[in-house]
């Protein structure tokens, strides 16, 4: 659960910029899903993940759609906008997983690391990305699908060595 919430709170604060709002959506999100599980209606227990990102989409679509309904019932000038405020713990989150992210990719072998960096902190062309590494497309997937599989596990590694106490992202 701990692992969901992390993962859903980092999606939430980049969508939403109140901190009730990321909070709402995060716990109907988690409602449903323990409804599901309760109810057997998940048919495939190794797709938790993508059904609980998915579930958080439905939800966050529903705040979407209800605020833009509450907003069109008021005046332009009384219109619902986004807290401008910093979200202090929101940002010192945030600036605690890119220093983990920073770490972990340290830790990867040197292709994955640059394949990473390149297609997701970069958001370079995967075609001028294929062209760099001598690779067709089709097997740009898979040296992708490896090295987040190879984060993956180092993420997971280097979470299970937490010491216990040490406060999650975004908790108090």
């Amino acid at each position: 659960m701990a692992y969901f919430t992390e993962l859903i709170q980092l999606k939430l604060r980049s969508r939403l910029h109140s901190p009730q709002a990321i909070e709402d959506v995060r716990q109907e999100t988690f409602s449903r899903v323990f409804a599901a599980l309760r109810g057997g209606k998940i048919r495939q227990p190794d797709r938790l993940g993508a059904f609980v990102n998915s579930m958080c989409n439905n939800v966050l679509l529903e705040q979407y759609r209800a605020s833009s309904r509450d907003s069109s019932l008021e005046d332009e000038e009384q219109a619902d906008f986004p807290a401008l405020t910093v979200d202090v713990l929101g940002a010192i989150a945030a600036k605690q997983m890119a220093e983990k992210i920073r770490e972990i990719l340290e830790e990867m072998p040197e292709r994955d690391r640059r394949l990473l960096q390149e297609v997701f902190l970069e958001e370079r062309d995967k075609d001028e990305v294929c062209r760099d590494l001598g690779v067709d497309r089709d097997y740009l997937r898979v040296l992708l699908h490896r090295a987040k599989q190879s984060f993956k596990s180092l993420y997971l590694k280097n979470m299970a060595a937490r010491p216990p106490g040490v406060v999650a992202a975004g908790k108090l």
